[in-house]
This record gives structure tokens, C-alpha cells and sequence, in this order.
């Protein structure tokens, strides 16, 4: 019988990972910072296993692996995915390359710590023990972009930029980023010092932060990370009718164009982007995610995957372009059924 450290390995498969290293794809500085990130990202809140469905461990590895060998650099993922387990499997799909990969995480949703502790907290010792958590688990002695997950209104910011600050001068995190911020937060978090990026959901179906969040970005040189880029896989076409929800699987309540009258209206999206797709010969999720990634101020648009055929696709979306006609072909189309 084979040992379960084995099992539990991360497989690339070669022929797969000599086609990654000849992959075109975008990278992008992120922000103000010195790192240099792939215009699509792994993203793994589904590797928690609680939100989207049960995920076998090592599909989560191969993938992730998958993602790493066909150009993807950067990886996010937080601990309250899956309470600690989504680190660990990012743990052990990074090992042996660590240096290769721009690694993010967040702070601010316990699960529960020592002093019982539940929720949204960025208070200073909860910081401070979030930290060592995430690099136990990640098994890494540093961290290259470390995220407030979602702020904290009963903490002042500032005694939360202090605890980060701190933790970045011992050398545990390279740069601090946010998430889910505003304007008027993030211009109060720059008071206290120097944030490189934030991540907020951002997709065709989700446009609010072309509103502020994205020219405030793009004016203060801070790098975005979209979240939810293929609106929880209702952009790569998959879905023919509104999908039930699922024990462990809650996006159908979660997010709201996965019922009427949302839910028609993109499958009537999807028409357009399905031409631009079959004019190309690739597949509608390349088309929703590059739609993000090419919007001016966006740096990397994180995308998720269960297996390793996902990573590979969602990577290579990452090889090509939207011409500026296509790009406007899609925002008539959403102008058209959405704003009309």
C-alpha cells in the first residue's frame, strides 16, 4: 500500500509543464511594491472545501501545481477558507518552490484563537497570532503580500496598521495589502503607511468599484486582485439554469445572479462573449477573465479551480488579448441588457 505522504505529493505532469514554460503570459508590477505578478492568479477560497463544494486534497495540490506550471506565479488564499485547511494545501503544493511563487494570505477572520475569538478582528495581539498561524501552516518563514480580509469597524486602523507594520519589519511579510476596503478606509489606512494593493470581487457581474474603488487605484499606483472574476463560474457558461444549493456548496445563496431575473440576463451576456470565444477558438472563461485583467488598473485577476484541466485553462487565458473592438463589443452588450 502506498504511504499517504506519497499519495499526497504534488504530480506535474512534464509534457504539461513543458508547455508552461512556453507560455506568454502578462505579468504586471503590483502597485508601489517590487513584485512582479501573472495577470491571472490561483485563487483558493474553493479549497476550503465549505463554500463551493468538497474538494479532494489532492486535486487541490495538482492544480495548484498545474497553475504554478503554466505561468502563474501568484497565489492567494486566507485562513479562513476551510478554517487553516486551504493554507495547508497551498503549503504543500508550494514546496520545493517557494521562491518561484508571490504568496498572499490575509488576517482579520478568526475562527477561533486563543482568547475565543470569532469573526472580522484585526486587533493587534489577534494580528499577531493570525501570523504565526499562517506561516505554520503555509510552512514558509515569510509572507510576500499579507491582506486585512474585511475591515474591522470595532479596531481602530490605526492600531491595526501598527501590528503590521511591526510584523514587516521582523521580516515575516514583504508588503501589507487590504481587501473589501472603500475609499474613505483606504485613504485613512494610507495615513498610517504604506499598503501595495487591495482585493476586491470584481467581474462583468460585479462592477461597483469602477465607480471609485478602481480610479482611486489607479491614482495612488495601488495594484488590485480581483476576486470572483468568473462571478463564482457562472462566466465560463457551464450553468443552463439557476443551480439548487448544495450541502457545501452555498454559491446559489450567496451570490444574486444565480437567480432570476439576474440569471437570464446573463445567460444573454454570455451570448456575446461566447462569439468573441469561438472567434478565437478559446474557451468563454478566457474571454471573462482577460475582460478583467485588461481593464485599466487591474493587475491580476485571481481565478479558481478544482482540477487540473481548470488550472491549465484558466491560465492560459492569461497567453492572449482583447482587442479594444471586443472589449467594447462587451460593455454594449452588458450597457445593453443590464443598464438599459
Amino acid at each position: 500500500m502506498p504511504d499517504f505522504n506519497d499519495i499526497m505529493k504534488p504530480q506535474s505532469n512534464p509534457q504539461k509543464k513543458e508547455m508552461g514554460a512556453q507560455n506568454n503570459m502578462r505579468m504586471n508590477k503590483l502597485g508601489n511594491s517590487d513584485l512582479i505578478v501573472s495577470a491571472v492568479g490561483a485563487g483558493t477560497w474553493a479549497m476550503g472545501g465549505d463554500f463551493f463544494g468538497a474538494i479532494e486534497d489532492k486535486k487541490c495540490i495538482d492544480s495548484l501545481c498545474a497553475s504554478l506550471d503554466h505561468g502563474v506565479n501568484l497565489i492567494d488564499t486566507a485562513p479562513i477558507y476551510g478554517k487553516g485547511h486551504s493554507e495547508q494545501l497551498v503549503g504543500q503544493a508550494i514546496k520545493g518552490r517557494r521562491d518561484k511563487v508571490v504568496l498572499c494570505t490575509k488576517v482579520g477572520l478568526i475562527f477561533g484563537d486563543p482568547k475565543g475569538r470569532q469573526g472580522n478582528c484585526l486587533q493587534a495581539d489577534a494580528i499577531e497570532w493570525e501570523i504565526e498561524q499562517s506561516l505554520r501552516r503555509l510552512g514558509t518563514d515569510y509572507i510576500d503580500l499579507y491582506q486585512m480580509h474585511w475591515p474591522d469597524v470595532n479596531t481602530p486602523i490605526e492600531e491595526s496598521m501598527e501590528a503590521l507594520l511591526k510584523i514587516q519589519k521582523a521580516g515575516k511579510i514583504r508588503y501589507i495589502g487590504v481587501s473589501n476596503f472603500d475609499v474613505p478606509l483606504l485613504e485613512r489606512t494610507l495615513k498610517c503607511g504604506q499598503i501595495v494593493s487591495t482585493q476586491p470581487q470584481y467581474s462583468l457581474l460585479d462592477r461597483d468599484i469602477e465607480k471609485d474603488v478602481l480610479p482611486f487605484c489607479r491614482e495612488k499606483n495601488l495594484g488590485v486582485l480581483s476576486y470572483g472574476s468568473l462571478g463564482a463560474g457562472i462566466l465560463t457558461g457551464k450553468f443552463k439554469e439557476p443551480p439548487k444549493p448544495t450541502e457545501g456548496d452555498k454559491r446559489a445563496n450567496f451570490y444574486p445572479f444565480f437567480a432570476e431575473p439576474f440569471f437570464g440576463k446573463t445567460q444573454e451576456l454570455l451570448v456575446t462573449l461566447r462569439e468573441i470565444a469561438e472567434a478565437h477558438d478559446k474557451p468563454i472563461a478566457h474571454v471573462a477573465i482577460n475582460w478583467v485583467s485588461q481593464q485599466p488598473g487591474m493587475t491580476c485577476a485571481l481565478t479558481g479551480s478544482k482540477n487540473v484541466d481548470q488550472a491549465v485553462m484558466n491560465a492560459a487565458a492569461g497567453d492572449w488579448d482583447l482587442t479594444a473592438e471586443e472589449l467594447k463589443k462587451i460593455d454594449d452588450a452588458y450597457d445593453r441588457i443590464f443598464r438599459a
